[in-house]
């Protein structure tokens, strides 16, 4: 093998890299070249997207994006926003070249920590974070099967919302997925993104990315965003009104999006991350998915522990109680605001 060489992506690469992207086993839809413009744009962060390359072209990347807060601290990661990232490369040799450079990289700028967010160990002597699963299964071609192979609670579930006639169509923009979205967020204590990063969710992955609502009687209960990468579904932002839990919305559009998905050709369903013991978590066991762990690992430097801002954290209990009062335009103007710096 002809000699490698390590640097970073531009614009002019964008091709190479995401034909990389497609072709590489270990990569998905999280190392797509067009998260370096959502991550600056949407989120005014630094990004470090790295290639490996040799005389037969791209041989590995590692997407990367830094985020500096004066609470939260400064990381560097694999990737932020997303539930997979990591090193994608085609032999040990990039792999381990992307994997020092980053070492490199991270402690050049003095981060806090560097986290890798990956679906197989790379570095099983580093601290980790086992507090997410992931579930994937393949889709059956046949829709009807798809059907049966939904266990009776959850398929009763999914009849249920047939027979409230409720329908699902898919939306142009994200206006009708963003006012659910936000008041889920809201009714759970969380912020919430801005509108504006899920307009470049979809200018920027174009097909790859849309958006399916359900409505009763014209209006709408439930909604999804969902990635297409390859021949796999990620149903990845969702969110429901009061309304949906007495529909049974949210099973009736998971079950339309398989569906349809099924119809198209894809072939595996990637029902995302959860955290253990969760509610979502119980959910998608209750479809018939097993969980597999992911294996986020963290090089530290400044830090002397794994980060640890997720909900579940006792010390943000009061925040998520406080923030299920505000009024939904202040909690749409100061949500953006913070979400950007837990990634």
């Amino acid at each position: 093998m002809t000699e490698l060489t390590l640097r970073t992506m531009t614009s002019s690469d964008e091709s190479a890299w995401d034909a990389f992207v497609t072709a590489c086993p270990q990569a998905t839809f999280f190392h797509r070249s067009g998260w370096k413009k959502i991550i600056e744009e949407a989120f005014g962060h630094r990004t470090h997207f790295l290639l490996a390359e040799n005389a037969q072209g791209i041989q590995g990347i590692l997407p990367l994006a830094e985020i500096r807060h004066f609470y939260f601290g400064h990381s560097l990661s694999s990737l932020p926003f997303g539930v997979y990232g990591g090193i994608a490369a085609f032999s040990a040799e990039a792999t381990q070249a992307l994997d020092q450079a980053a070492q490199d990289l991270a402690a050049t700028l003095k981060v806090d920590h560097l986290e890798y967010r990956q679906m197989h160990s790379l570095h099983p002597d580093w601290p980790r974070k086992e507090l997410y699963v992931t579930f994937r299964r393949e889709i059956d071609p046949d829709p009807e099967q798809n059907m049966k192979n939904i266990p009776r609670k959850q398929r009763a579930m999914v009849r249920s919302g047939i027979k409230n006639g409720l329908v699902s169509e898919i939306d142009d923009t994200v206006e009708r997925f963003y006012e659910v979205f936000a008041d889920n967020m809201l009714r759970h204590g969380t912020p919430t993104f801005a509108k504006r990063y899920f307009s470049l969710l979809k200018s920027t992955f174009g097909q790859d990315c849309e958006v399916l609502s359900v409505l009763k009687d014209q209006e709408v209960v439930s909604s999804v965003l969902t990635f297409y990468f390859r021949d796999e579904v990620l149903p990845y932002y969702a969110g429901d009104t009061l309304a949906a839990r007495t529909l049974a919305a949210n099973d009736f559009k998971y079950w339309e999006l398989m569906r349809r998905s099924c119809e198209r050709g894809y072939r595996l369903f990637d029902y995302g991350r959860s955290k253990l013991g969760t509610g979502s978590y119980h959910f998608k066991k209750n479809w018939g998915f097993e969980p597999a762990p992911l294996h986020y690992e963290y090089r530290l430097y400044r830090s002397t522990e794994v980060p640890d801002q997720n909900p579940l954290n006792p010390k943000y209990q009061f925040f998520i109680k406080a923030w299920r009062r505000l009024p939904m335009p202040v909690a749409n103007w100061l949500g953006p605001q913070l979400v950007k710096y837990l990634g």
